[in-house]
């Protein structure tokens, strides 16, 4: 028997599958590298070699107002690391600059208290000015120009009026922007739910480079890059970080330059080969990632790219939060024909993008070509709602699956973790 184990939650969940059944294990390299430096020394170092930029420290210089974009609670960004490291070098030779700490929810619900503690600590906590972003709070918003796809381009009013605007954040493969971090601080970040919706629309959505490990070609990576640069994004610290959520990678420097490198760092350790299968199990590594079935969209993306035309995808995803998204739910639950669904989608003008349209599209293009077994603690009616089938094992989702498949010998392809593999 071969034991699997699958980042749920807090925890894990443990599994054992007949060795003749496994097909292959799909595992980035990065949750095997370790890197000779402590978390600190990695960003540390980064921040005193910036990419493109001279060092923060000098960006900062004579600024009054600075705001550093920081991730919110649904990424798992060591924040405890790395904003303590950038407001010492903004203060190093701008000890009296007036910080604003800006949370990038995009068009997620705003961070709790406790969830600021937990992701910055208690002397952040109680030191620093922290603002909550509300995409759809129209007093702290400002149209600041247009995408070249002609959306209009709105952000928080405290990036624009910033005389230095900063970000953490960190770099991962993206199901649809081709990779997170860099210039994702801006465009979903902190912009305007108006437009969030145009740069996540159907026809975006829909094109062949819209989706992970690319970006040439891809037109949501372009906009989001114009709007880093419109907004004068003018430095970000980024990591990459591996299944324990330590970075063991660090860039600074420019929003693109930098970007760049670490995207090269993160493909010569994550990309895998398919491992053709009828049954492929995932997950969305865990915690804070897997909280509801909206996120766990992504992880079964890379599921998608290893199976064989009709075949199921087990995902492992804790989903303490429900589904997520009250558009994403009421998208499924309300309609039972998929393909009537996705002619919808894509006869939907960009302007008229409704809001998790993207994450329903994605999803529906998963459901017209295969079964999903979902191992979590949602309710098993919302998990039905959303054309499903609830289980709470990963034993029970194989037994699930095998009887899909009409067999109880088809082959199993494992993702430890779906998020963090670009399968090729």
């Amino acid at each position: 028997m071969t034991n699997i184990k699958l980042p749920y939650g807090q925890g894990y969940l443990e599994a054992e599958i007949p060795d003749d059944r496994i097909a292959g294990i799909l595992v980035s390299d990065m949750h095997h590298y370790k890197p000779a430096e402590t978390q600190v020394e990695i960003v540390r170092k980064a921040m005193e070699n910036p990419i493109g930029t001279p060092r923060l420290r000098e960006i900062a210089k004579g600024k009054k107002k600075v705001v550093v974009i920081a991730s919110d609670h649904t990424r798992p960004v060591p924040s405890k690391v790395i904003m303590p490291l950038m407001l010492e070098e903004i203060r190093k030779c701008n000890p009296d600059a007036d910080i604003t700490i800006l949370i990038s929810t995009g068009c997620h619900r705003g961070t709790t208290e406790a969830e600021l503690l937990s992701k910055f600590g208690p002397e952040i906590m109680a030191s620093e000015k922290i603002y909550v972003h509300d995409c759809d709070d129209e007093s702290m918003l400002v149209n600041i120009g247009t995408l070249p796809s002609g959306g209009e381009l709105i952000i928080n009013k405290l990036a624009v009026e910033a005389d230095l605007l900063v970000s953490e954040g960190f770099i991962e493969p993206h199901f649809f922007a081709g990779y997170s971090g860099g210039r994702k601080s801006v465009l979903p970040g902190i912009a305007s739910r108006k437009t969030v919706m145009f740069n996540h629309n159907a026809t975006f959505i829909d094109s062949d480079r819209s989706r992970t490990g690319i970006v040439d070609g891809n037109p949501i990576h372009r906009d989001m890059l114009y709007a880093a640069r419109a907004a004068r994004l003018d430095f970000i610290v980024n990591v990459v970080i591996n299944s324990d959520k330590e970075a063991i990678f660090a860039v600074a420097g420019d929003c693109d330059l930098a970007h760049i490198e670490g995207r090269n760092f993160l493909n010569s350790q994550c990309k895998v080969s398919r491992i053709p299968a009828d049954i492929a199990v995932t997950t969305n590594a865990g915690y804070p990632l897997d909280q509801n079935i909206y996120q766990a969209v992504k992880g079964m993306t890379a599921a998608e790219a290893t199976l064989n035309e009709g075949g199921v995808i087990i995902i492992a995803a804790k989903s303490n939060d429900g589904h997520g998204g009250e558009g994403f739910y009421k998208s499924f639950s309300e309609e039972q024909d998929v393909e009537r669904m996705m002619a919808e989608f894509l006869a939907t003008p960009s302007e008229d993008t409704i809001p998790d349209q993207w994450q329903s599209q994605i999803f529906a293009r998963i459901l017209k070509n295969y079964k999903v077994v979902y191992v979590s603690e949602a309710p098993d009616n919302i998990v039905e709602d959303l054309h499903m089938i609830p289980a709470h094992s990963i034993e029970e989702a194989i037994k699930k699956a095998d009887e899909i498949l009409g067999k109880s010998d088809a082959k199993i392809t494992v993702i430890p973790d779906g998020v963090s593999v670009i399968v090729l």
